[in-house]
């Protein structure tokens, strides 16, 4: 399956460039905790699909990408520059933004531990991979069992995903959002 974003690192970009539009500096910590949400909530919204290339491991207080932690480690890199986002994503991001972002560093960390994914894999250490399939099962699993709130604390993900409003040539408010064929199922005769 095809990812959405080619680099963690540009989801990286664009969450800290939104930061800077709302005159927030990022920690690093928040930071992890945002692209495992992204990440997370992304398959879930388009059935099991990655947004980007990350593996997530488990570090003293919840998961981090690697490969972003030590890009990182001493700030943002000055000779990188992202790639362009799909609007599909960007306004995805804009979802996650518009609800985590408020949250600080460890108010998010404390939420995250206490999901199953991150929990079972912080019991068994540090530098531990928390699996995808076990990101997807849990959020899938936790989205559908609630409309609003799930017990974990999960947000279901029409709380994230919000579809877009634009305005028809009347000027009335109308929502859109990407078409999701169901799939067919083709009977064949015997």
């Amino acid at each position: 399956m095809a990812i959405a974003v080619k680099s963690c690192l540009d989801v990286v970009f664009w969450l800290s460039d939104q930061a800077l539009n709302d005159r927030e500096y990022i920690q690093p910590q928040k930071l992890h905790r945002l692209l495992y949400l992204s990440q997370a909530y992304f398959a879930v919204a388009y059935h099991g699909r990655k947004l980007m290339p990350a593996t997530f491991v488990t570090d003293a207080f919840g998961p981090v990408e690697p490969t972003v932690f030590h890009a990182f480690a001493y700030g943002r890199p000055l000779m990188i520059e992202g790639n362009p986002l799909s609007d599909q994503v960007s306004h995805f991001l804009e979802g996650i933004w518009r609800r985590f972002g408020q949250y600080s560093a460890d108010q998010l960390t404390k939420k995250v531990a206490e999901h199953a994914p991150v929990a079972l894999a912080m019991a068994k250490g540090v530098n531990e991979e928390i699996a995808f399939n076990e990101i997807v099962k849990y959020y899938t699993l936790e989205a559908d069992a609630r409309n609003a709130k799930t017990p974990g604390g999960i947000d279901h993900v029409d709380q994230v995903v919000k579809p877009r409003v634009l305005r028809s040539q009347s000027g009335k408010a109308v929502s859109v959002a990407a078409w999701k064929p169901k799939a067919v199922t083709v009977k064949k005769d015997e």
